[in-house]
């Protein structure tokens, strides 16, 4: 409530929001995942469940409290601070090219369309083949202008998009976009 220009949640998600997003996190191998917009870590503990042993979980966070935050209350959590936006250039400084999932946290509704495209190429460009990418919207505003605006980016950005059943157990409801196959821009 302190914050509404960087926090775009009126509550953490939820445990089922969590698990349904994390559920593209491969569960064998040593994947690679990110986390975008970690914020409080509600969706941390459902990524860390998931992956296995030899994977690697590395949160993307811009805000300076909520990464001390993250780091008190999570310290197995790999917490990164930077922009979304400049995604390549953080991983190649954890000496990584490629992941496996994107599971995204990021409030999409407090960016401009521009920092939309940006944010969505970078994950393109970082992501593997037969990796995907996940967020979510709130059902409340699918019929919004922005909403709309944003799944348009999402559609141009991936090759396929697929919603999921809505997470009725969490304030308020939401759905996933599981995004995979992204479209190289230009």
């Amino acid at each position: 409530m302190r914050e509404p220009g960087t926090v775009g949640a009126v509550a953490p998600s939820s445990l089922h929001l969590a698990r349904e997003m994390a559920a593209v996190v491969p569960s064998s191998g040593a994947p690679v995942v990110v986390e975008l917009g970690p914020g409080t870590g509600a969706l941390s503990p459902a990524i860390s469940e998931r992956l296995p042993e030899r994977g690697r979980h590395l949160a993307v966070e811009l805000d300076a409290g909520m990464i001390d935050y993250l780091r008190a209350n999570l310290p197995w959590l790999d917490v990164v601070q930077g922009d979304a936006a400049e995604l390549s250039s953080l991983l190649a400084e954890q000496g990584i090219d490629r992941v496996d999932a994107v599971v995204s946290g990021l409030p999409w509704s407090l960016f401009s369309a521009e920092s939309q495209n940006s944010i969505l190429s970078e994950v393109g460009a970082v992501l593997a083949p037969g990796g995907a990418f996940t967020t979510f919207a709130y059902v409340h505003a699918l019929g919004m202008s922005g909403a709309r605006a944003f799944r348009s980016r999402v559609d141009a950005a991936f090759d396929e998009v697929v919603t999921t059943r809505t997470v009725w157990r969490n304030v308020p409801p939401a759905c996933t976009y599981v995004c995979r196959r992204p479209i190289a821009a230009g």
